[in-house]
């Protein structure tokens, strides 16, 4: 069953937008009468298409379930096909946000320009990755940040590094057993400076090993939240 985010529940229907409405229209072929599913203030709804093709409040299918652990994935600017299939999977794997940031080795480099639109262009990968996958929320995206800007994040706090060795990411879960927030940073294709590992060292960040294999920049998110997961699973 096709699944849709709504903002707005008036008088037991949803207000759905209009690139979903084409999509159920247009793409999907719906008729009046076929059932979607709704997800509204994290709920999951389902719903019966009017003769206005209006979403109609028939059951409650699932009550909010939130991840106990708080992913957080700090990523560098990247060329736009490898950015889009991180957010697309980070999204799957249950990230809960992304904080995009720029890194001296980065290619990209975003004008302030044109932020309003990348973020809105990210949001939307986002969201259809999570009506894909049967999420009950989208992950959140911030504008792009300064290294700086890390300095008082909360939680517990990792690099992805390539230069440690020893400091395994077995090791690194092993040793905090209790948090509610993990941060995890992500380098470049060129991978984080020296200088850059070490003033997040300043901000309270492990450098952590994921084995003696290098990961392309892409996969790297894939296998870190895959571990969570596995980790985590109830």
């Amino acid at each position: 069953m096709q699944r849709y985010f709504s903002n707005e529940l008036k008088n037991n229907i949803f207000t759905i937008n209009n690139d979903d409405m084409y999509h159920i229209i247009k793409v999907m072929r719906m008729k009046p009468n076929d059932k979607i599913e709704v997800v509204y203030n994290h709920s999951t709804y389902l719903c019966e298409l009017n003769e206005n093709y209006e979403a109609v409040l028939k059951d409650i299918l699932e009550n909010n379930k939130s991840n106990d652990i708080k992913r957080v994935l700090i990523i560098p600017l990247l060329k736009e096909q490898k950015m889009d299939l991180i957010l697309q999977k980070a999204t799957e794997l249950g990230v809960d946000e992304i904080i995009p940031v720029n890194m001296e080795r980065s290619i990209i480099k975003l004008d302030e320009s044109k932020m309003e639109k990348k973020i809105e262009r990210w949001t939307k990968i986002m969201k259809e990755a999570s009506e894909q996958s049967k999420r009950t929320d989208i992950p959140c995206i911030t504008k792009v940040k300064k290294l700086s800007d890390l300095k008082e994040i909360d939680g517990i706090k990792m690099i992805c590094s390539t230069s440690e060795k020893n400091y395994t990411f077995k090791k690194f879960l092993t040793d905090n057993r209790n948090y509610d927030k993990i941060n995890i940073v992500i380098g470049p294709e060129g991978g984080i400076s020296p200088k850059e590992e070490e003033k997040l060292e300043n901000y309270g960040f492990k450098r952590v090993s994921l084995g003696s294999k290098i990961m392309r920049v892409e996969t790297v998110p894939m296998c870190v939240l895959s571990i969570l997961n596995y980790e985590y699973m109830e």
